[in-house]
């Protein structure tokens, strides 16, 4: 599978992700979606990375399952998440909430998570980075994403030798790129006053920023991250850099992106970098820090397991 394909891949599960949550928003009182008022974020910094082509509508709020969820982000902005001085050890990761490139899912995927990494003396940032446009009403949007899904459906027709399916077109992630290399920058140029060590910089995302995580790895020539955690991204085979940093990854067997995919990790092992692979039994998709019940509900203290194993809990001796 070629990298274009586990972009698709992404896309078309982040899609369908989104018009099952909006299907089952009928059905059930948790899912309906709910318009929400901008909250406060007095600690974000802006990006200056500039704003989005043919954006129909302004940066609006929702609330779906409990969680808030923002869309059409036109404007990228960083927010500083600082651990207690006394735990502080110098690592930082650079966290990418997910949402199918249409939404992010920033408390769940974003918060959440920069908390959860502050207690184990981690800095850590959240990037609301740019977004694909979607129509300014709720229902427009669930019609948006009705119709990429069908776009996305696999095709009934088979294909042939002869007459193979023209391949589906590929996501551009130059803006989202931006976002994740300017805050980088941002994290290197004020790391003495945030107490960060630059050789400890890594990066984690969740679905479309899981596969976020991975293009800037692929492709950035300006970050130089330390680690990376793409967690319940896409799975396929990618072209591993010569500089390529150490792996974790965790998904659950029953997850759309999943699909018995290893080609990931076997990319990584065949480069001779070091890897952690987690299959969960089950969890589905979009499970954050995890549910009670679920096996997916340990993947954190894993992965925290794994920063301590990789010496990214021991306080740095960098000046």
């Amino acid at each position: 599978m070629t990298l274009s394909k586990t972009f698709r891949n992404l896309a078309k599960s982040a899609a369908l992700v989104t018009v099952l949550a909006f299907t089952t928003s009928t059905q059930a009182q948790d899912g309906t979606i709910l318009p929400l008022d901008a909250p406060a974020e007095p600690n974000a910094i802006l990006l200056g990375t500039g704003g989005v082509e043919n954006q129909p509508a302004t940066e609006s709020w929702f609330r779906q399952w409990g969680e808030p969820m923002v869309r059409n982000v036109t404007v990228a902005t960083l927010t500083p998440y600082l651990p207690d001085p006394a735990k502080a050890n110098g690592t930082a990761v650079l966290v990418a909430p997910g949402g199918g490139f249409r939404w992010l899912s920033i408390n769940n995927e974003g918060w959440k998570i920069a908390k959860a990494l502050n207690d184990q003396g981690v800095a850590a940032f959240v990037l609301k980075y740019r977004l694909i446009p979607t129509p300014p009403t709720l229902e427009g949007l669930k019609a948006s994403m009705n119709r990429t899904m069908a776009a996305a459906a696999p095709s009934n027709d088979e294909s042939t030798e002869e007459a193979p399916p023209p391949p589906r077109p590929t996501r551009n992630l130059d803006n989202q790129q931006a976002d994740a290399e300017a805050a980088y920058a941002m994290i290197v140029s004020r790391a003495e006053e945030w107490g960060i060590d630059t050789d400890r910089i890594g990066m984690m995302g969740f679905s479309a920023g899981a596969g976020l995580t991975m293009h800037c790895t692929l492709h950035s020539e300006t970050m130089k991250l330390a680690f990376i955690a793409p967690i319940y991204g896409g799975m396929g085979p990618v072209e591993v850099p010569e500089n390529a940093p150490p792996l974790f990854t965790a998904i659950a067997a029953n997850d759309f992106l999943f699909n018995g995919e290893f080609g990931l990790i076997k990319s990584w092992y065949d480069a001779g970098k070091p890897v952690e692979f987690h299959l969960y039994q089950d969890g589905g998709h979009g499970f954050g820090m995890g549910y009670p019940g679920h096996p997916t509900y340990w993947w954190f203290e894993v992965f925290t397991h794994w920063l301590d194993h990789n010496k990214y809990l021991v306080p740095s001796t960098a000046p």
